[in-house]
C-alpha cells in the first residue's frame, strides 16, 4: 500500500491520497497566508472524516481566521480520532492542542520538544516562526536572537529550495539586523513561489529597514494586485503601502489606502492586525502634521474595546492603549494602566501612561514614562517596524519640549533609518 506523505514527507494516517493532496494543499495555503487555506482542509476531511490531521489543520486555519470557537471543536475531534495514530501525530495533536486552548506556555514546551524529533513538521513549526508567534510574543528578553536562533536550526532540514523555511529565516535576520543576507534569503524564497503573502510581507519589512520606500511601494502596489482583498495579509501589507506614502508625503494616497484596506469596517483581515495598524497610521499621520478627525480615534478605540476588552498581550495593549487615550477613553484607557497581564506586563503601564500623556499634550511627563519602557522594548512583541510607533512617540515630544539637539542624537543612535522618513528630515537637516 502507498503510504500518503504530506508537503515534507511526513507520513500521514490516512490512505486516501486525494484527502492527502487536499492536507498538503491546506498546508501550503496557510504557509502562504493565501486566499481560502479551509476549504481544502475540508475536502480532505469529506475524503476521510477519520484522518486527523486534518482537522488539526481545520483548526490551525481557522484559527488564522480568529474563529477560535470553531478551531477548538475541530481540535477536539482531532483528539478523538488521533488517539490510535503514529507518535509523530499525536504529539503533533497535543502540542497544537494546547496552544489552541491558550496553554501558550505548556504549548510552547511541547513544541520545541516535537520539533527536536520532528523538525520538517512545518504545521509545528510555524507556531514559532514568525514575530506573532510563540517565542514573538513570549515577552521575555532576547525573543528576537532566540526567534533567530529558531529559524537557522530548521534550515539544514529543510534546505535552501524550501520557499517557506527560507522566508522564516529572512524575516529573524531582518529583526537581528543582518539585512544583506535577508535580502538574498527572501528574493531566492519569492523566486521559489511569488505567490507567498508573507513572503511578500517580510520583503516589505527589509526594504523598510534599507530605507528603499519606492521600490517597497512600486513592488506592493503590483503584488496586492493579484492578492483578494479576503487574504489574512491585505490589510497588513495595505498597512505598509499606507506608511511608505505617508513618508513620501503622498498623503491622499495614504488615507485613501487606510479608508479602503487597513481602518475598522473596511480590512477583513485579523482584529489584531486592524487595530495596532490603524492606531500606528493615525498617529504617525498627526506626527507628519496631518489632522486626524475625532471620530476617527473614537471607531478605533471601539473597536479595541469590542475586540480586547481585557489585557494580555503588550503589543495589543499598547496600541489599544494610544487609541483610548487619543479618543478621549479613560475608562478603558485606566483598565490598561491598572490591570496589565501578559508576559511582558511590566512594560505596559509605562506605555499606556505615555499615551495618556501625549494626548493631553503633557510632553515632559509622556517622554519619562516612554523612556521607561524604551530600553527594552523588544518584548513588546511586533517588528521592529511597528515598535518605531514609540520611537515616533518619544522623538515628537523631545521636539515639542524644544530638545531638538537629543532628538537627533536619539534619531542617531536608536533608529538613523528613521531620518529617511519625511516626518524628521527636516530635524535631520539641522544637525
Amino acid at each position: 500500500m502507498t503510504v500518503c506523505t504530506d508537503l515534507y514527507d511526513n507520513p500521514l494516517s490516512t490512505s486516501n491520497q486525494t484527502a492527502a493532496e487536499a492536507y498538503s494543499t491546506g498546508l501550503h495555503r496557510l504557509l502562504a497566508a493565501q486566499v481560502d487555506m479551509i476549504a481544502p482542509f475540508q475536502e480532505a476531511i469529506a475524503q476521510d472524516p477519520h484522518f486527523a490531521l486534518a482537522h488539526v489543520g481545520l483548526a490551525r486555519a481557522l484559527l488564522n481566521i480568529n474563529d477560535g470557537l470553531a478551531a477548538r471543536a475541530a481540535m477536539q475531534q482531532a483528539k478523538a480520532l488521533g488517539a490510535n495514530g503514529t507518535e509523530r501525530e499525536q504529539s503533533h495533536i497535543h502540542a497544537l492542542d494546547l496552544l489552541i486552548s491558550g496553554k501558550t506556555a505548556e504549548a510552547y514546551a511541547a513544541i520545541r520538544a516535537h520539533m527536536d524529533a520532528y523538525p520538517r513538521d512545518a504545521m509545528v513549526a510555524q507556531t514559532c516562526s514568525s514575530i506573532f508567534g510563540l517565542i514573538g510574543f513570549s515577552g521575555q528578553p532576547g525573543r528576537e536572537a532566540e526567534m533567530l536562533a529558531f529559524n537557522a536550526a530548521l534550515l539544514p532540514h529543510y534546505g535552501e529550495d524550501d520557499w517557506w523555511c527560507l522566508s522564516q529565516y529572512a524575516f529573524a535576520l531582518c529583526e537581528t539586523g543582518n539585512l544583506a543576507k535577508a535580502d538574498r534569503m527572501i528574493d531566492r524564497s519569492l523566486a521559489l513561489n511569488p505567490d507567498n503573502a508573507n513572503g511578500a510581507h517580510i520583503r516589505s519589512h527589509i526594504w523598510y529597514e534599507v530605507g528603499e520606500t519606492k521600490a517597497g511601494t512600486d513592488y506592493l502596489t503590483d503584488w496586492l494586485a493579484g492578492y483578494d482583498r479576503s487574504g489574512v495579509m491585505h490589510g497588513h501589507l495595505s498597512w505598509h503601502a499606507a506608511l511608505w506614502s505617508l513618508e513620501q508625503g503622498e498623503t491622499d494616497r495614504m488615507w485613501q489606502i487606510v479608508d479602503a484596506d487597513v481602518a475598522p469596517g473596511a480590512a477583513l483581515g485579523l482584529p489584531i492586525n486592524i487595530l495596532t495598524d490603524t492606531a500606528s497610521i493615525l498617529f504617525r499621520a498627526e506626527v507628519a502634521g496631518e489632522t486626524v478627525a475625532p471620530e476617527q480615534w473614537q471607531k478605533v478605540s471601539d473597536y479595541a474595546r469590542q475586540h480586547y476588552p481585557k489585557c494580555g498581550n503588550a503589543f495589543i495593549d499598547m496600541h489599544a492603549a494610544l487609541a483610548h487615550a487619543m479618543a478621549g477613553a479613560s475608562e478603558p484607557l485606566q483598565e490598561i494602566i491598572s490591570n496589565p497581564a501578559g508576559p511582558a506586563a511590566d512594560l505596559v503601564p509605562d506605555a499606556a501612561l505615555a499615551c495618556r500623556e501625549i494626548a493631553a499634550k503633557n510632553w515632559a511627563q509622556a517622554a519619562r514614562h516612554l523612556t521607561a519602557c524604551m530600553a527594552d522594548h523588544a518584548r513588546i512583541g511586533g517588528s521592529r517596524a511597528q515598535r518605531d510607533l514609540l520611537e515616533h512617540a518619544l522623538l515628537t515630544c523631545l521636539l515639542k519640549l524644544g530638545r531638538s539637539g537629543e532628538a537627533r542624537h536619539l534619531l542617531a543612535l536608536r533608529r538613523p533609518i528613521l531620518a529617511q522618513s519625511a516626518a524628521w528630515r527636516g530635524l535631520v537637516a539641522e544637525a
